[in-house]
């Protein structure tokens, strides 16, 4: 199934603060399972999650890197927190902060990796849309989409030099 065409409203959604999105995937982020929260949120029924990429909530407006940054990160078997802003099958969006960690089998190969998302904190929120447009502004200097990654990661990277900490560090700090 190809994923969708969705134009960002610019409307934000929100939920409760009690609820927690929940989703698996295999190695290559093809959704294998979503619960209830992720379904209403996102405004997709679970038969339509299943099966699709990862990438089908994902907005236009949310730096490549930080998705380079994560893939990374979990398929050398780490975990990884981020604030992500996901898309909505209305095009609305909604912020999210995300714990995505490998599964492993008995033999620790990647078997697929897990995802829960809370409601993110609101100065976390502003601070990562501060970031991102940044990030955003450095991927569009690039010319193409490899290119335009690096530069984002460059800033990035640069960003959380500053700081003298990880990613992980940096957005609890957020």
């Amino acid at each position: 199934m190809a994923r969708p065409k969705v134009a960002p409203t610019g409307v934000e959604r929100t939920w409760p603060e009690s609820g927690l999105i929940v989703s698996k995937t295999d190695t290559r982020g093809i959704i294998t399972y979503a619960n209830e929260t992720f379904c209403k949120v996102a405004q997709y029924a679970d038969t339509e999650l299943v099966g699709q990429s990862q990438n089908i909530v994902r907005p236009p407006d949310m730096p490549r890197c930080v998705y380079q940054l994560l893939w990374e990160t979990i398929a050398a078997g780490e975990e990884m927190f981020a604030y992500i802003v996901n898309l909505a099958k209305s095009g609305d969006h909604y912020w999210v902060f995300a714990h995505v960690t490998p599964t492993f089998d008995d033999a620790r190969r990647i078997l697929g990796y897990h995802s829960s998302r809370r409601v993110p904190r609101r100065e976390g929120v502003e601070k990562a849309a501060a970031l991102y447009r940044e990030l955003r502004a450095a991927e569009a200097t690039g010319g193409d989409p490899k290119s335009g990654m690096a530069a984002g990661r460059a800033v990035l990277d640069a960003h959380l030099k500053a700081s003298g900490v990880a990613y992980d560090e940096f957005v609890f700090s957020l």
